[in-house]
């Protein structure tokens, strides 16, 4: 996440400001610029090439500061979102907020890496306050259970699942993978360097699922995995890995931007994770840890998930050359 600033009067902005707490400065995020910028109080931006922005109309709702290009429009985030909860779902709506803003932090970071962000992508952000909700994937369709919005009940289902890791921006990091899977591993190559790291995509995904709540992760899981969840399918350990390769880059890109770490000079991804996440996240844990909290990163990169890692962000380079 990148450090903003005010450009009226120079105080430190955070991404979901849309007030500078320092001067008053209406406040909205450009796209374009990648940048916060001021607007005027009726919500208006004029870009350097004279063209005219508007606060995307989901202020009051989901609390999008993004502009838009017409008033009384919405962004091109929101513009993601097929469908959202009815307003008058109040839970719904209340866990709606997070998401969006989980989803937002998304795509500054898939901008920021040059992948396409747009159709046939589309996002159902579901409220399970009257109804069943799966969060996954499907031909582009990313669907999240918004219920996973709230504090007490996402840390219900992590223990339950015994995982030492589970957020609302995890959950949009996993999914898209399945969907930049479904987008770039496509070609004979592209296939073949896939299943010599993942497996088999092909194998039966139901009986893959129904092995892996009744048996579990297998032994020596750790060995060659990321996490117990990875172990159920190539499909799962691609974008378990996929999610990872996120966490890794904007932990580092933030670390950079706010001076904590000099600007990795690496000459790859491995590298990077190497020389530079393993050191990173090992204060950082420590860190939590004298505050008394969790690790903040609690996993262990063995060799083959290196390797992994490696792949996904080969397959990022590839597809944005």
């Amino acid at each position: 996440m990148n450090a903003f600033r005010c450009r009226v009067c120079g105080s430190e902005l955070f991404f979901e400001n849309s007030v500078c707490v320092s001067c008053g400065t209406p406040l909205g995020y450009s796209r374009v610029e990648h940048d916060i910028v001021p607007v005027d109080v009726a919500g208006r931006y004029v870009d350097p090439d004279g063209f005219i922005w508007h606060v995307c109309r989901n202020l009051n709702i989901s609390g999008c500061t993004w502009l838009a290009r017409f008033e009384g429009g919405q962004c091109e985030s929101c513009d993601l979102t097929r469908v959202r909860p009815n307003d008058a779902d109040l839970e719904g709506l209340g866990n709606f907020v997070p998401a969006e803003r989980a989803k937002r932090q998304l795509i500054v970071e898939l901008d920021r890496l040059g992948l396409v962000v747009g159709p046939p992508l589309c996002f159902d952000l579901l409220s399970s306050t009257n109804q069943s909700v799966t969060t996954g994937h499907d031909s582009g369709v990313i669907t999240i259970d918004l219920a996973e919005g709230d504090d007490a009940y996402r840390e219900k289902v992590r223990g339950k699942m015994d995982e030492p890791y589970r957020t609302m921006l995890g959950h949009f990091r996993h999914e898209i993978g399945h969907y930049y899977q479904w987008q770039l591993v496509v070609s004979p190559d592209e296939t073949s360097r896939f299943r010599a790291l993942f497996g088999d995509e092909t194998a039966d995904y139901q009986e893959a699922i129904d092995r892996h709540y009744a048996e579990g992760a297998p032994a020596g899981w750790q060995d060659s995995f990321i996490s117990q969840y990875a172990t159920m399918h190539p499909h799962e350990d691609f974008a378990e890995t996929w999610a990872h390769h996120l966490h890794i880059r904007d932990t580092i890109d933030t670390a950079v931007r706010f001076g904590l770490i000099d600007d990795p000079d690496v000459d790859s991804f491995r590298q990077l994770v190497i020389e530079v996440w393993m050191p990173l996240s090992t204060a950082l844990n420590i860190v939590n840890r004298s505050m008394g909290k969790d690790d903040l990163y609690p996993f262990v990169i063995p060799a083959p998930v290196l390797d992994k890692l490696d792949y996904v962000a080969g397959l990022v380079e590839r597809a944005t050359a």
